[in-house]
């Protein structure tokens, strides 16, 4: 089974209740009617209520058994949010009246409805900014314990007959983190390989990119992957990575066998670290668009609970993909929350 076929059925069977909150968006629409259908969890469409009404029904759908309305200008739960929102943020100087415009954003509200319990996780972008999207992300759900950096990642999957190599990528940062240093890279990569326990349920093999490969370079953007290599393999000795290492020889076994032949990665790495957010960005593109990978993303990392951004250049089935993942980011949550909890008692 593809793994895009594993994150739908998973998602079926999990039935996390997902957020959208750009609810009137045809992409939004058609991925909402397109989720009931395949039983992709329980979508939430935030919005005007009649709106988002009149265009379900244009779509020959309707609220209920799977599709839920909530518009912040006359939901139940906009009162408790207000309180919520103002609790959250009274620190920057918000105050009840501030707080109370800004649960009316849609997107404040969809990231409140995760915070407050109401929904596993929430999904946005086809229309704000990236920037819109983290800074509610980051200020509502906040990052997670013990985690200092929200960075991202995209899914790719070769899938496609002339792919010589199959099966689900990950490629970090590829759309948040504009220069990592050494910590923020090997912060990176820690989350990158939780990620790709959480999506496709394997091990990770996490290379750290560069122009070198085993020191056959010498500079100092080098050194920083070297460095953050070194502090990934100190903060999780188990994990299998490898750094400084090019993309051939972290891709290709035949290429691994002649520049890094001591390397553990053998050239089957399948989480790929890139220096920066310049290269990150412009690989998964080619990958894209000349390559015929499959991208999903970008898929936000780091944060409490899941609340993921989309590109403005989204279609309905991209939204129905990114529904399908936060639903695995919240399962893979609920089930560290549980191994947490059992281990407390």
């Amino acid at each position: 089974m593809k793994p895009l076929e594993i994150l739908l059925k998973n998602a079926a069977r999990s039935k996390r209740r997902i957020v959208l909150s750009e609810g009137a968006d045809p992409r939004a629409i058609e991925a909402a009617v397109a989720a009931r259908a395949q039983g992709v969890g329980q979508v939430v469409l935030v919005g005007d209520s009649d709106d988002i009404a009149a265009r379900l029904a244009a779509a020959g759908a309707g609220q209920g058994d799977g599709i839920e309305i909530q518009d912040p200008a006359q939901s139940p739960l906009t009162e408790a949010f207000v309180a919520l929102y103002h609790d959250l943020r009274r620190h920057k100087g918000v105050t009840e009246d501030e707080a109370r415009a800004a649960v009316q954003s849609p997107h404040v509200f969809a990231a409140l409805m995760v915070k407050s319990g109401h929904a596993d996780g929430t999904v946005g972008g086809a229309v704000a900014t990236t920037a819109e999207i983290v800074r509610t992300a980051i200020q509502v759900i906040g990052p997670a314990p013990g985690t200092t950096l929200i960075s991202s990642f995209f899914l790719m999957l070769f899938c496609a007959d002339h792919h010589a190599r199959k099966g689900a990528h990950i490629f970090a940062d590829s759309g948040l983190v504009i220069d990592p240093d050494a910590e923020e890279m090997a912060q990176i990569a820690l989350s990158s390989a939780g990620s790709f326990r959480a999506l496709i349920g394997e091990e990770p093999r996490v290379a750290m990119l560069s122009f070198s490969t085993h020191g056959s370079a010498s500079h100092k953007s080098v050194s920083k992957v070297t460095e953050a290599t070194g502090i990934a393999r100190k903060a999780d000795p188990g994990l299998m990575i490898d750094g400084d290492l090019q993309f051939d020889a972290a891709f290709v076994p035949d290429v691994a066998a002649k520049k890094a032949e001591s390397s553990p990665l053998g050239g089957n790495a399948n989480v790929f670290v890139f220096p920066n957010l310049e290269s990150g960005n412009i690989a998964y593109k080619i990958a894209q668009r000349v390559g015929g990978a499959h991208a999903i993303g970008p898929i936000l990392q780091g944060l409490a609970q899941p609340a993921n951004d989309l590109s403005r250049g989204c279609s309905a089935e991209d939204i129905l993909h990114m529904i399908a993942v936060t639903a695995a980011q919240a399962d893979a949550l609920k089930a560290t929350n549980t191994v947490t909890e059992e281990r407390a008692q």
